[in-house]
């Protein structure tokens, strides 16, 4: 006879206490060396060679795919960024064994709030992804605990339906919102927003890098809300650097706030944080995967990638920014160098406020100098081998070196000399 499988949950008590410990502690016990950011080529991870798929240390070329020299982002649809190689250390010691994965979320969010330092009352978890975390926030505003609505959503009946947000603020994203079975609800001062506000609001959502965009600012927009007795969720996710930015803004008083994890935390890809009040953070978690029949079910997040992001982050935390930024404008200047000389090319360098916060660079080409235009260049650039991914959607070709690995710079410094030098009349 098969015994019944039981079905693990999450109560309160064990997620707000963080009662729970993670067993074996591996980030206390083992030293991790950082290891070359390179293919491991023929070495199996644990030892031994690799037969079959894999062998020859190309991956990517073994299924006819070319690699890309990412100088633009660091965006999902490559990839992300490149995944620390002590995450991917610590993912493969996560890989061995079994665990029950609500205590685990339990115990990685307590990890990582004591790391952020976060406000009494507040906490974390580990989502798949920012979007999964916008789906599962708003989940846990709408359904609470209640295990009818968990089951019942994007079925709204009997909760609040409705979500205001700047019409300045909106996005692709919001689809992850309306997902939910949530209406969207358009503002654009704070008289909008008081006449907006009813019986069926159930939150104020913020995206934080349209802030610079929007009529109403940060702190106006947590007033209006506190006014209301609304949560408010702020997106945040790809607004590290700087890291004081993944505590000040749950202590600016936000509700809840998402992360990207495969930013430039540099974790797993399929990663994103969850951070806020820790009795939404817990109806989140009901809301998701493991459990069944919810909406948050197919957000998946494996036991490698939780303790993957956990260890990118901790690694993160300990990073001197300001040597990183100044590597990375190192490696620009290296390019800007190189291109410099040809006539028509000019450069402004910058740091956006917000999203993508690290140096960056914009070539700017005299149109009466050139037969092509960014957008052409960069499209060229896509096409090379490796292909070389840059910005050219603008009026200028746009480049940041965060994504590039070391030498990286020299083979964009030399593609993009040889590309100007061929359209230019």
């Amino acid at each position: 006879m098969v015994p019944a499988v039981p079905r693990f949950g999450l109560d309160r008590r064990g997620f707000l206490g963080g009662l729970v410990t993670l067993a074996g502690s591996v980030f206390g016990k083992q030293r991790l060396f950082a290891a070359s950011r390179q293919l491991p080529g023929k070495q199996k991870p644990g030892g031994g060679k690799i037969t079959g798929f894999g062998e020859s240390g190309d991956v990517y070329a073994e299924l006819g795919l070319p690699t890309v020299i990412n100088a633009h982002l660091t965006e999902t649809v490559i990839g992300g960024s490149i995944l620390r190689p002590e995450a991917l250390a610590v993912m493969e010691m996560a890989a061995k064994h079994f665990v029950v994965m609500m205590d685990l979320e339990a115990a990685v969010g307590k990890r990582i709030s004591e790391m952020l330092k976060l406000p009494q009352g507040y906490g974390a978890i580990v989502t798949s992804g920012a979007a999964a975390a916008i789906v599962n926030g708003y989940a846990a505003i709408l359904t609470g605990n209640n295990p009818k609505f968990i089951q019942q959503i994007p079925d709204l009946t009997g909760m609040k339906s409705e979500v205001i947000i700047q019409r300045a603020h909106r996005s692709e994203w919001d689809h992850q919102i309306r997902t939910t079975g949530a209406k969207i609800v358009e503002v654009e001062t704070a008289e909008d927003v008081r006449k907006a506000i009813n019986e069926r609001t159930a939150a104020m959502h913020f995206l934080n890098w349209n802030d610079p965009d929007g009529q109403i600012k940060r702190a106006e927009w947590l007033k209006l809300a506190r006014e209301a007795n609304l949560p408010t969720f702020l997106d945040a996710a790809a607004d590290v650097p700087p890291k004081s930015r993944l505590w000040e803004y749950a202590n600016m008083g936000f509700d809840l706030i998402t992360f990207s994890g495969g930013k430039a935390i540099r974790g797993p890809q399929t990663t994103g944080l969850l951070i806020g009040r820790q009795e939404m953070v817990h109806n989140a978690l009901l809301n998701m995967s493991p459990n069944e029949d919810t909406i948050g079910r197919p957000n998946k997040v494996g036991k490698e990638e939780m303790l993957g992001l956990l260890k990118a982050l901790e690694i993160y935390l300990a990073e001197d920014q300001d040597a990183l930024d100044k590597e990375q404008a190192k490696q620009l200047e290296t390019i800007a160098a190189k291109v410099s000389k040809i006539p028509g090319v000019t450069f402004t360098r910058n740091v956006s406020p917000v999203k993508n916060h690290f140096p960056s660079l914009q070539v700017h080409l005299d149109p009466a100098r050139f037969s092509a235009k960014p957008r052409d260049i960069a499209a060229q650039l896509a096409a090379m081998k490796p292909s070389i991914i840059v910005g050219g959607e603008k009026s200028a070709i746009e480049m940041t070196a965060i994504d590039l690995q070391p030498g990286e710079e020299k083979i964009v410094a030399d593609a993009l000399a040889n590309a100007l030098t061929a359209h230019s009349v």
